[in-house]
This record gives C-alpha cells, structure tokens and sequence, in this order.
C-alpha cells in the first residue's frame, strides 16, 4: 500500500486522502505553472497596451516572473533603492535566491542604474551577470528566481 506523506506534520497518511489525518492540512496541490509575461516595444518606440494598464508612471521594476508575483510594481523610494530578501528592503523579494541586501537602485544625473552588493547568486541585466549597469527602458532584470522588467517612462 502506498502512502502520501504531509507537507506540513510529515505525517503518513494513506494514498488516496485528501486531507491529513493528524493537521488537517490539504495533501494534494494542483501543480504550479509558472507564467511569463514579455513586454517588448513595436516599431514606434511606444511599449505594449498591457504595460500602460499598470498606470505606472516614472520608473518602476515589474515582475515577469517569479514567486506567483507576476504583475506586481515596485517604484524606487528616493535615489537609492534597496532590493533584496529583508523585509526593509522597498523592492523585498522573499526568496532564498536573493540575498537580504541583493542589489541597489541607484538615481545618477537622470539616468538609472542597478548595482550588485555582494550577492552569492548575482544580478543580471539582460541575462549578462553584471557588478554595475545603465537601465534602459525594458531591460530585463534577474535577481535569483525573479525576472523583472524596468520601465523608464
């Protein structure tokens, strides 16, 4: 007889419950499908509808993928942005692929940069691991699991 154990207790319950016998917690999840989102800009230079019916204006990160958070904003706070796994952190990614103080945000003379602090996993601008680098309008980044798209309106 086969058996399905808990995620929660770890207790053994038989193959065909639904629930667990000791916590009560649902044994069986639907699988995750991870879903991804690309925004790109047409021949006019002018970004997808579905972007501006985020209403975002001024620059932001939005997640592609990554975490189930896909569609969420984040705006920078000021100059400096701190991204990473802390709960401080403005841009807070809660993963164990992101370091606590991952990666920063930085505002110089109008023009956006992100900037590596150290991370174990490191941080990519499209796809190419990078200590520091400019942001352009619809750059991808990568911060462990999470793919993000800046935007420079």
């Amino acid at each position: 007889m086969s058996h399905v154990y808990c995620p929660e207790c770890g207790f053994q319950n038989p193959e065909a419950a639904n629930y667990c016998s000791k916590c009560g917690a649902l044994l069986h999840t639907p699988e995750a499908v991870e879903q991804t989102q690309t925004f790109s800009a047409d021949e006019t230079g002018e970004t997808l509808d579905q972007l501006d019916d985020l209403g975002v204006e001024g620059p932001a990160l939005v997640v592609r993928s990554g975490g189930g958070r896909a569609g969420e904003t984040f705006t920078p706070q000021g100059a400096r942005t701190t991204i990473g796994r802390s709960p401080d952190c403005p841009v807070f990614l809660d993963d164990v692929t992101v370091s606590r103080k991952h990666a920063v945000l930085v505002e110089r003379e109008g023009k956006w940069f992100v900037e590596d602090q150290g991370s174990l996993n490191g941080t990519f601008v499209n796809r190419r691991r990078v200590e520091s680098a400019e942001l352009s309008d619809g750059d991808e980044l990568q911060i462990g699991k999470y793919r993000l798209t800046f935007l420079a309106r």
